[in-house]
């Protein structure tokens, strides 16, 4: 009997050792090398935390460029998707409100050129990102809110695009809360 149950408890506590200590341990020393030491980006507006460059947020202002709808709400501590399928008669009727919502805001933009990561959640639903083209097609709203010219606001649009890693890893994207900001920076 004493075969059989001591090395299942000494392999228990083993595990239990290595993985609540040492493990943490050395992932969290190998944060201490990585960008604001593994705390998270904070993105600062006059000497105040605005909030997380990797967390979304709401943003629901004209003058605003608008980031992924959330089905979630933006709350971090639940994040997570709507896991409803394309096919789902309430996921579509979600979506096509955005849309004409979109559209009533943006009249500039056909309904067929509304890009679909403005409509629809990300599986996290706290992403802080969009692509150029998602940017892009916002910029005639958010000049006009702002009393600025597209050109202008074009050009802050496109010194906030991220490359990818090394020019080849991801995809270009734009942080919508650093976009913001940059905006709400202007003199």
């Amino acid at each position: 009997m004493k075969q059989l149950i001591l090395p299942p408890l000494k392999l228990t506590l083993i595990c239990i050792v290595f993985f609540l200590g040492l493990y943490s341990l050395l992932i969290w020393g190998i944060a201490q090398f990585g960008p604001e030491r593994g705390e998270g980006e904070t993105v600062q507006m006059n000497g105040k935390t605005v909030g997380f460059a990797l967390e979304g947020q709401a943003f629901s202002q004209d003058r605003y460029f608008w980031t992924r709808p959330s089905a979630v709400g933006f709350n971090a501590a639940g994040s997570g998707g709507s896991n409803k399928a394309t096919s789902n008669a309430e996921y579509l009727k979600s979506v096509s409100d955005r849309i004409d919502s979109f559209l009533v805001h943006n009249p500039a933009v056909g309904r067929g050129n509304v890009p679909s990561e403005l409509v629809t959640a990300s599986g996290s639903g706290l992403d802080p990102d969009l692509s150029p083209e998602a940017a892009y097609v916002q910029i005639p709203r958010v000049a006009m809110a702002r009393h600025l010219t597209e050109d202008r606001v074009r050009a802050i649009v496109e010194r906030n695009i991220d490359k990818p890693l090394m020019w080849v890893l991801g995809t270009e994207k734009v942080n919508v809360l650093k976009l913001n900001v940059s905006l709400d920076q202007l003199k």
